[in-house]
């Protein structure tokens, strides 16, 4: 048990270590072919940062874990919103650009509709429904892509420029990166799983919430520069991106790999506790983060402390249905 817990830790570090240095190198690489500054945000970054849960949900799929792959991206979605966004809005809220938040709000909600339609009606996700999520995913990039080339540049910041790494390094740390985020979803997955056993307590909810965190540091990582730096509101955009990406480029590839079933464990009110709860939450914590930002064009220090309440609501009552069942 001792050895799994560590074990478990050392995935956690590889990822998040692995998810550092495989941005640096894709970034690097990007700015040699002289790509804007945003366009290599919203793609060589955004795609960085969730290949955690990229390689943690497929790794679990390919193992036939396919509760720890579906309570990861659901999961991931919750902790996004309501420990890493929550965070930031409750210490430092400001406004937001409404119109650069649409796009990626519209479609996380068409992709989330999608998805619990058919966790609700088959409860079995095809080969299918993984093509359509990453069909979606695709989409998204090529209309993300256009959107950027007809807006104009922003001003150069006054800061000095960072000095270009060499090639060979760059390279070296895409290659290392991409590595390490390899073996640290192994060891999640595999160690995860014998944690869940050993507790008694079901993958699902170890997914939804220790591998769902460990994965989604980066995510908090980046947050916290952007809260020190003074641009905390930024964060949002950042936050509805991976969250998209966790259903539809997570999941849809989680999917393709090795179609699975809804996991059925806890049970709540008599049904599967991921129909009554987990998927209704992560609607609800969504709704609260970008309703008012998408009314108001700004974000309020109640959204934040509501968030973050509802997500140690959430934690708390993962762990203690199984008990009572």
């Amino acid at each position: 048990m001792l050895k799994a817990i560590l074990l478990f830790a050392v995935g956690l570090v590889f990822l998040i270590k692995g998810g550092d240095w495989f941005v640096d190198g894709a970034t690097g690489i990007a700015r040699r072919f002289r790509l804007p500054e945003l366009l290599i945000g919203a793609t060589v970054v955004s795609i960085g940062t969730t290949l955690p849960e990229v390689m943690v949900s497929t790794t679990a799929a390919l193992q036939e874990s396919g509760s720890i792959a579906y309570g990861n991206a659901i999961g991931s979605v919750i902790c996004n919103t309501s420990l890493i966004a929550a965070i930031t809005v409750a210490v430092k809220p400001g406004k937001v650009d409404r119109k650069a938040l649409r796009t990626p709000v519209i479609f996380f909600f068409l992709a989330a509709v999608f998805y619990a339609g058919i966790a609700y009606t088959t409860g079995f996700f095809s080969r299918t429904v993984g093509v359509i999520l990453l069909a979606g995913f695709v989409v998204y990039m090529v209309i993300t892509v256009l959107q950027m080339k007809g807006s104009p540049n922003p001003p150069a910041d006054d800061e000095p420029e960072e000095k270009e790494r060499p090639v060979w390094l760059d390279l070296i740390l895409l290659v290392v990166g991409a590595a390490l985020i390899a073996v640290g979803a192994n060891l999640l997955v595999d160690n995860g799983t014998i944690i869940a056993r050993a507790l008694g307590v079901p993958e699902t909810v170890i997914a939804l919430t220790f591998v769902a965190l460990g994965t989604s540091l980066p995510e908090l990582v980046t947050a916290i520069t952007s809260l020190a730096k003074g641009h905390g509101a930024l964060s949002l955009g950042n936050v509805i991106g991976a969250n998209l990406f966790n259903l539809v480029l997570v999941s849809g590839m989680a999917i393709t790999v090795n179609p699975f079933q809804i996991p059925e464990g806890v049970q709540l009110l008599g049904h599967n506790a991921s129909l009554v709860m987990d998927i209704p939450v992560m609607f609800t914590v969504m709704l609260l983060l970008t309703v008012p930002a998408m009314i108001r064009g700004k974000l309020s220090r109640w959204q934040g402390i509501t968030l973050l309440c509802v997500y140690a609501a959430f934690c708390a009552l993962q762990f203690v249905l199984p008990m009572l069942g």
